[in-house]
């Protein structure tokens, strides 16, 4: 393997080609998502003129947001994950429509636009839920960092190109325009999901009444009683509560740098892991994915103190950047350890609870250091948010050995396996790469055959030679 290919991107998912389309999709609707990520709050302030009303939408989509991921990670263990993906990204490209219509109609309603938030942003958890869960589906285990550094990137990337986009065309088409804009982008990801194989729930069944609730339940006493798992989801909850200083960047710009830097300070983050995740062939052929958590989680909190220090806009930014990079890094370890950990019919549930975790983590942390940062003032909220993160990660990786040897000695290296015949509706032949459960065994299966005495005689040596007949 050369140097550039050890550095740059591994990109060898990509022959895969369920996991090729779906990624290629996910550039064209990421980029629509963020089109309506931004008329959204324009047009509520514009009908209410207040901005309260705007971090109101905010708050109003995070509940309905949290609830779905947890119904569908469970649901996603109980029927066919492709047809759960297909109906919520449907329903996205539906809500799409519903927001152009009511633009088009000129309702001016703030009402109905917190309503058509709450019920995209519960698709929204709902499908990406889902569609962590067929990620193990589609590609080897050895491979999954690599993808999960792929779709990672690309969710960063949109998150800049998206609002520079939206900004250079809302003055010359409109608002109207790029919700219909959105809903056509949300196509590319329904023709992707489309083209997938079935992919039913390994021990088939239908769910019996009330199955979901129990399946929720189930996942969160997995996580209660699995060390590793729960170390995880307290690694990530540390690193985005304690250390994610975005509530303070407004006051930071005021006081610190300049109004206008404000931008460079959001940009930061999600350039370095842009960067990151271009440069991921270093870090994503790592085996022990608990200590490359860790890792990662030292890094950020080393990176977010660091930036509290800085008195100019350069080495903040650069700081910043480093973070962002670090942030790529533990959410690609994160999920790698929670969809490797458990068997196939739990990673919905659990990728439910990760959703979750990392939307409820920044809510958390934007309370805390606003709190904290009127209290002891920036700087210090800041910085000492950072050294408490790497407290975290210390303790995490210090005093429990089970985290570091997560993934270690040939979980994520293993040999590529035979690919299976894909059909492209299901069926015995379907794309399933997760190992289906073990038939039960013969007991005669595997014994030696009982010879005949002759058959005893040769192997030993002892037989025969074979009668001549005459020609």
């Amino acid at each position: 393997m050369t140097r550039a290919k050890r550095v740059l991107v591994d990109v060898r998912p990509l022959r895969v080609g369920e996991f090729r389309r779906l990624w290629v999709a996910g550039i064209v609707t990421g980029l629509g998502a963020q089109l309506t990520a931004l008329v959204v709050p324009l047009e509520i302030y514009e009908v209410s003129g207040s901005s309260a009303a705007v971090g109101l939408a905010g708050l109003v989509g995070l509940v309905p947001m949290a609830a779905a991921a947890l119904w569908g990670g469970a649901f996603a263990d109980l029927r066919d994950r492709r047809r759960v993906l297909l109906v919520t990204t449907i329903g996205i490209g539906g809500t799409s429509l519903l927001l152009w219509a009511q633009a088009w109609a000129n309702l001016r309603s703030v009402g109905v636009l917190f309503v058509l938030v709450a019920v995209q942003q519960a698709l929204f958890g709902a499908n990406s839920t889902v569609g962590r869960a067929v990620t193990p589906r589609l590609v080897p285990p050895e491979l999954l960092p690599a993808a999960n550094a792929l779709q990672s990137t690309v969710l960063l990337a949109a998150g800049i190109a998206g609002p520079l986009l939206a900004g250079g065309l809302l003055p010359v088409v409109g608002s109207r325009t790029l919700y219909l804009a959105d809903a056509v982008a949300v196509c590319a990801t329904v023709w992707a999901v489309w083209r997938l194989p079935a992919l039913p729930p390994h021990g088939g069944g239908e769910p019996r009444k009330g199955a979901v609730l129990r399946q929720i339940g189930d996942g969160v006493r997995l996580v209660t009683r699995r060390q590793l798992l729960l170390l995880v989801y307290v690694a990530d909850f540390a690193a985005l509560s304690l250390g994610l200083p975005t509530a303070l960047f407004p006051q930071l710009a005021a006081e610190t740098f300049r109004p206008s830097d404000i931008g460079v300070l959001y940009a930061a983050v999600s350039a370095g892991g842009v960067l990151a995740g271009l440069f991921s062939g270093t870090f994503t052929r790592v085996g022990r994915h608990g200590v490359a958590v860790g890792v990662s989680v030292g890094v950020w909190g080393t990176a977010v103190a660091g930036f509290g220090l800085s008195g100019t806009l350069v080495p903040a930014a650069a700081w910043l950047v480093l973070a962002g990079g670090a942030l790529l890094a533990l959410g690609v370890f994160r999920k790698t350890v929670l969809q490797t950990a458990v068997p196939d019919g739990m990673r919905g549930r659990l990728q439910g609870i990760d959703t979750v975790v990392a939307v409820g983590g920044p809510r958390v942390g934007n309370l805390l250091h606003g709190t904290v940062g009127a209290a002891l003032g920036v700087p210090w909220t800041v910085t000492g948010g950072g050294v408490l993160t790497v407290a975290a990660a210390l303790v995490l990786l210090v005093l429990f050995p089970g985290f570091r040897g997560a993934g270690g000695r040939g979980e994520a290296r293993r040999g590529p396996r035979r690919p299976p015949h894909r059909s492209r509706r299901g069926g015995p032949h379907a794309l399933d790469v997760a190992r289906p459960a073990a038939a039960p065994r013969d007991p005669g299966a595997g014994r030696r055959p009982v010879r005949r005495a002759g058959a005893l005689r040769r192997s030993a040596g002892t037989a025969r030679p074979p009668r001549r007949t005459p020609r």
